[in-house]
């Protein structure tokens, strides 16, 4: 090529890369999913990539519950939910609660844990005040959700403080709870019946009323009945409530996760609520799964989802026999997906009993905000002794009661590869 070609050449050259840059980066478009593309820009794939156990908060809640001069309060319990009052309280909510007074060891078998006695009264909800400093302070009498109806009960999950009415300057806690009823096998945790809201007056954490937002009593098979509040996330003026159902009661985790939507400050206002329903969100609560294959994808019937920077990140129990010991995750861009994953967990540590590992279980891991910050996120999960028979269970819980507690780990999330 001649000196007085290479002016000329030069151009071609830079245009027909430009073009083939061009060509790449719609060929990129077309291949990602509609959602992806329309999320926010900052959303980047997301993963766990260092966790520890959080021996403090795991010890507080050891140290309240060993006490051996209590005789009315939280003594072991699952479900465990948090939300920070304004004052810099933390209110813990629990489903499936033991009060009454721990022995310190030996117990009478002669093993070194704190125990219970077997007839300790188990009530279905409860409530601990955390202060400012992270002490746990008091447990409010229990249970603090009534019973609904005869063989119903209440399980609190999610709680948030919102204004008592839009616009307003006082302040309320919002606690959504799932109304269940007992049943006889698969169903031993009871059938869906019901989502609710209970207002809790500030300071004093009374509670003022509670409503029915979502009534599952019109779906005839329980295994496709979906109870809201298991995780809230805010976003652009909306609170997104996720929710699942329970396939089969005794397995682990194929559940379908579905989410709803509210405007800032109404989740006690059942006419605002808004259900995805796989194309467009509407009010006749006919939601449509977002999440779940029923095999290797899926959640378990409590899960929870947090929004770091532009991307929601969801986690639960992995499918599966590793879904006894092990943390999973998945993001996405948007409360409504696609959700990836499941990618690689964390195994979170089990209490030491002296037995076979495959005899306690992990489960409900619950992101808590009260306590995060910085680029750090602190993840509770509960553990409960692995034996279908509620006797047999309730008795190895008692002899040993750090075998029926939350426990804690804090991680932190780094671009997926």
């Amino acid at each position: 090529m001649s000196a007085r070609e290479r002016p000329s050449a030069r151009p071609r050259r830079l245009w027909l890369v430009l073009l083939l840059a061009l060509a790449c980066a719609a060929v990129l478009l077309i291949a990602l999913p509609e959602d992806d593309r329309e999320g926010d820009a900052a959303c980047r794939p997301r993963t766990v990539a260092s966790w520890r156990a959080d021996e403090k908060v795991t010890g507080e809640f050891a140290r309240y519950g060993d006490d051996t001069t209590r005789t009315d309060d939280w003594t072991g319990g699952d479900g465990t939910h948090s939300v920070r009052l304004p004052d810099g309280r933390v209110l813990w909510l629990f489903s499936d609660t033991f009060l009454g007074q721990v022995h310190a060891p030996p117990n009478p078998a002669g093993q070194p844990h704190t125990w219970r006695d077997t007839n300790t009264p188990m009530v279905r909800n409860s409530a601990v005040v955390m202060s400012r400093s992270g002490t746990l302070r008091r447990t409010i009498a229990a249970p603090l959700f009534p019973d609904p109806a005869p063989q119903q009960w209440r399980w609190p999950v999610a709680a948030r403080v919102e204004p008592r009415s839009p616009g307003s300057d006082e302040q309320v806690v919002r606690v959504l709870l799932w109304t269940r009823m007992a049943s006889q096998g698969p169903w031993i945790y009871g059938v869906p019946v019901a989502t609710e809201v209970a207002t809790l007056s500030l300071p004093d954490l009374r509670v003022e009323n509670i409503v029915k937002v979502s009534d599952q009593q019109s779906v005839g098979d329980p295994e496709k009945r979906v109870l809201y509040g298991t995780t809230t996330v805010d976003d652009d003026g909306w609170t997104y409530v996720f929710g699942g159902t329970d396939a089969q009661a005794t397995s682990r985790p194929t559940s379908h996760a579905h989410v709803a939507r509210v405007p800032h400050g109404r989740l006690a206002e059942a006419s605002a609520w808004e259900y995805w329903d796989g194309e467009e969100w509407g009010r006749d609560n006919a939601s449509r799964s977002v999440l779940g294959d029923g095999r290797r994808k899926g959640v378990g019937s409590a899960f929870t989802v947090v929004r770091d920077e532009g991307t929601y990140v969801l986690f639960t129990m992995a499918a599966g026999a590793e879904g006894l010991t092990t943390v999973t995750s998945y993001w996405s861009c948007s409360p409504t997906g696609p959700w990836h994953g499941p990618s690689k967990g964390l195994e979170a540590p089990l209490p030491r009993d002296g037995a076979a590992r495959q005899d306690t279980a992990a489960y409900n891991p619950q992101v808590h905000a009260a306590l995060g910050g910085k680029g750090r996120f602190v993840l509770s999960y509960d553990v409960n002794w692995l034996d279908a028979t509620p006797a047999n269970a309730q008795a190895n819980i008692s002899r040993n009661v750090s075998l029926y507690r939350p426990r804690f780990v804090s991680l932190r999330l780094a671009a997926a590869r």
